[in-house]
């Protein structure tokens, strides 16, 4: 007995809904001795970085997720008084070529690059840093005990120098700000990750 045929009309396109977000861009680049990738933007971010024979990279403690075999992998303790005084991280981990590697942050989050030319000074939070090419420098920088005991805000923070690219992660997205000369914007100082620009800390408005 032959089967009934039920023809059923095309289904519509799909239409994209209004509160569809797009994906994430990818961000990727290049320096000397390696090529980079900022991958599942979306999701967790993961910083994917390709290290030519002997080219290094350097990260804060514990951000390895995965590495090739070739990879050399060696650990530096920098302890210091002044270290221990400001809570910075006294372990830094080194990469060195040739092969891939992945680095992510220790909570969800986002991964952006910030390329450091030598001509403009930037600051960046305490936890903020990821990981960065070997010439750049940290230096651990006071903002005031009397800016920051009423403020919330971490005492110390990062002033970057030299040449290079830093990778700086943060818990959930991050919102690029471009402000033009004497422009003024008011960040709550929980979420401020790098800057470039002068800028005060002040005492919050109860209310």
């Amino acid at each position: 007995m032959a089967q009934p045929q039920y023809h059923y009309p095309p289904a519509p396109p799909q239409q994209a809904s209004e509160h569809q977000h797009p994906p994430a861009q990818s961000d990727s680049g290049s320096f000397q001795g390696g090529n980079y990738s900022v991958t599942h933007r979306d999701t967790n971010a993961v910083l994917n970085v390709n290290l030519q024979q002997g080219a290094v990279i350097r990260s804060k403690s514990g951000a390895m997720i995965h590495m090739a075999g070739s990879i050399q992998l060696t650990g530096k303790i920098k302890f210091s008084i002044k270290k221990l005084f400001t809570g910075n991280e006294m372990s830094e981990s080194t990469y060195t070529g040739p092969e891939r590697l992945a680095l992510g942050p220790t909570l969800f989050g986002d991964i952006i690059t910030l390329h450091i030319n030598g001509r403009q000074d930037w600051t960046i939070g305490k936890d903020a840093f990821l990981a960065c090419t070997p010439d750049i420098i940290k230096d651990t920088k006071s903002q005031g005990i009397g800016k920051t005991l009423f403020s919330g805000e971490d005492l110390f923070v990062y002033r970057i120098m030299d040449q290079g690219i830093i990778w700086l992660t943060s818990f959930g997205a991050v919102d690029r700000l471009d402000l033009q000369p004497g422009e003024q914007h008011i960040v709550d100082n929980g979420h401020l990750v790098a800057w470039g620009c002068d800028y005060e800390i002040e005492r919050p408005v109860v209310g």
